[in-house]
């Protein structure tokens, strides 16, 4: 009880998902709450906020996205050409610093000399920030150009988030979402296994994404944290040359990230590892220029590469080829795949989930991708063509 009371301090309920608030509200029940307890009726208001009524039925999200919405579309914006001092841009990479945690969460129990810092993914969930959101949110920070003294505060903040996000490296030197080290499978084998999804171990996509951010940061691969990462990726490489993806729908997300991550930190994108991955992308590109990929092949990986074209894993496929420096034909086509399906008003449809809560259990509708991941690779593209790379 002591510690479900403390985890609801700075936080949109237990975890600030769905599973946690609900499961909490049951706890209080159980212990004899009254339904006039604040406690309990600040945990009943907190899943009243993940309501989405519609016409005819009401849905409720897992959660809420802020954090990891605003950093995605701070980078979309700067990569689309906005100015870097733009006041939306200023105003967003305030915001995300003032989102910065500053206590020890729970990742602490296995990291306990793990400085303070980081970011977690919804408006408040103080004891779990996550390794993904952090990589993501500092990426976003260092497009914007900020006047003093708010400059020296995102300078700090920066750090602060660098430091903590390398302290959460696996002695495999892969990184996971919210904790080190929590990878004895053991725990998915027992009866009440939640999703048998109890563990935290590394991933690609993550580690990628840190790697990416090094590269940004000047690291190259002599840094360890780096090379270790950059072994940890290499031997996560399927056969055929993809990556899986954990956290979105699947192996052209973890291929993306695979190889931007690769190509930031300096690896050699002509080494046959990329080269693999490159061919094995091409190969799933769709007669109409896309790319897409089902929730499917979680359960069955011969299906990767298959499935409607998306705009949002069309643009990952789009980032993959310009990373590694490939302005081929396939390029082409899937630009013109990305410009011939966009709407009037700028937007582009998509009814497809491709974020990946629990692989093989449930999956998410990120509302915001299927525009801010287009425009990101359009955005790319488009400074291709300034600077001679791609041809129109």
């Amino acid at each position: 009880e002591d510690w479900l009371l403390e985890r609801l301090q700075d936080s949109d309920g237990l975890g600030a998902i769905y599973p946690g608030i609900a499961n909490s509200i049951m706890a209080m029940k159980c212990l004899g709450y009254p339904d006039t307890d604040p406690r309990l009726v600040a945990q009943l208001q907190e899943l009243d906020r993940l309501e989405v009524p519609g016409e005819d039925s009401t849905r409720y999200q897992p959660s809420r996205s802020p954090v990891w919405d605003t950093a995605i579309t701070m980078i979309a914006l700067a990569e689309s050409g906005l100015d870097r001092s733009h006041p939306a841009l200023v105003q967003a990479a305030q915001w995300t610093i003032s989102k910065e945690i500053k206590i020890r969460g729970d990742w602490a129990y296995t990291n306990p000399d793990g400085p303070t810092g980081g970011w977690h993914f919804q408006f408040n969930n103080a004891f779990y920030p996550d390794v993904d959101d952090t990589a993501m949110v500092l990426l976003a920070l260092r497009h914007v150009h900020l006047e003093e003294p708010n400059a020296q505060i995102r300078e700090k903040s920066f750090l602060r988030g660098l430091n903590w996000l390398l302290s959460m490296q696996s002695v495999t030197g892969g990184f996971a979402a919210f904790d080190k080290e929590n990878t004895k499978v053991i725990l998915d084998k027992i009866p009440f296994a939640d999703h048998n999804a109890m563990i935290d171990p590394p991933t690609t996509d993550i580690t990628a994404r840190v790697l990416e951010l090094l590269g940004y940061c000047g690291y190259d691969a002599t840094y360890p944290a780096a090379d270790a990462a950059i072994k940890f990726v290499k031997t996560e490489q399927e056969e055929d040359g993809s990556w899986y993806g954990r956290w979105c729908v699947n192996y052209i997300y973890g291929t993306w990230q695979a190889l931007r991550g690769l190509a930031a930190i300096g690896e050699n994108m002509d080494q046959p590892c990329a080269r693999r991955a490159v061919s094995w992308l091409k190969s799933v590109q769709l007669p109409n220029g896309g790319w897409g990929e089902t929730c499917e092949t979680y359960f069955d990986p011969t299906l990767k590469g298959k499935g409607p074209a998306t705009p949002t894993q069309t643009a990952w496929a789009l980032m993959t080829l310009m990373a590694v420096g490939d302005y081929g034909p396939e390029l082409q086509r899937g630009v013109e795949h990305l410009l011939s399906t966009q709407r009037p008003d700028g937007t582009w449809d998509e009814t497809e989930f491709t974020g990946t809560g629990f692989p093989k259990v449930y999956y998410l509708e990120y509302t915001m991708y299927r525009n801010n991941f287009p425009l990101q690779a359009l955005g790319i593209y488009r400074k291709a063509l300034d600077s001679g790379l791609a041809r129109a």
